[in-house]
């Protein structure tokens, strides 16, 4: 039995008042949460505004993830055999969201969101990345992005190959570019009006 304090009451008595307390103040926030998601105040489309924080949140949560692999250097040069196979794989499968260089957006990129970055913009392109890191996000993709993995669908070289086209998008050969320069199109022959 616990001895009482000066005021008269125990500290069984304190723990039992307290305790509760602490644990309702823990769980409320998840309720809350729960709540604000069941209520519809969870922004689920492509054109509703991001939540406070959740940029940032997901900008840390990817440098952690990514943190093993950034310091990987590709096993082959940046040279011209390469970086055409990187364009033929960059147009077969990067192009329809994040487009060619010199063309505007086409309809695909217009509707995602978190929008695709033009990575041959000098804004918007991954130049200044290091390797490693194009080569983790083309790998492995970003949850909730619309960048989904190449891992199952590219073989280590490719996804190599068309990394090192992206680390080096502002400096290509007049072929690699050239290869990269014929606008894509659609079952009508379009794309992007």
């Amino acid at each position: 039995m616990s001895r009482p304090t000066a005021n008269g009451t125990s500290r069984l008595y304190f723990f039992k008042k307290f305790l509760p307390g602490v644990l309702l103040g823990m769980c409320l926030p998840f309720l809350g949460g729960y709540v604000f998601i069941i209520l519809g105040g969870m922004p689920v489309t492509t054109k509703d505004a991001p939540l406070p924080f959740e940029r940032y949140l997901a900008k840390q949560a990817l440098k952690v993830a990514m943190h093993k692999e950034i310091g990987r250097r590709a096993a082959m040069p940046p040279d011209d055999t390469n970086l055409l196979a990187g364009a033929k794989v960059y147009r077969g499968q990067c192009a329809v969201c994040h487009g060619l260089p010199d063309q505007p957006p086409g309809a695909i990129a217009k509707g995602m969101f978190p929008p695709p970055p033009a990575l041959f913009s000098p804004r918007e392109g991954v130049t200044n990345d290091p390797e490693g890191k194009i080569y983790w996000i083309v790998k492995h993709g970003i949850r909730l992005t619309g960048m989904p993995s190449f891992q199952a669908s590219l073989s280590d070289t490719e996804l190599w190959q068309v990394s090192l086209l992206l680390l080096k998008a502002q400096q290509l050969s007049a072929p690699v570019r050239q290869s990269l320069h014929t606008a894509l199109t659609d079952a009508e022959g379009t794309l992007g009006k």
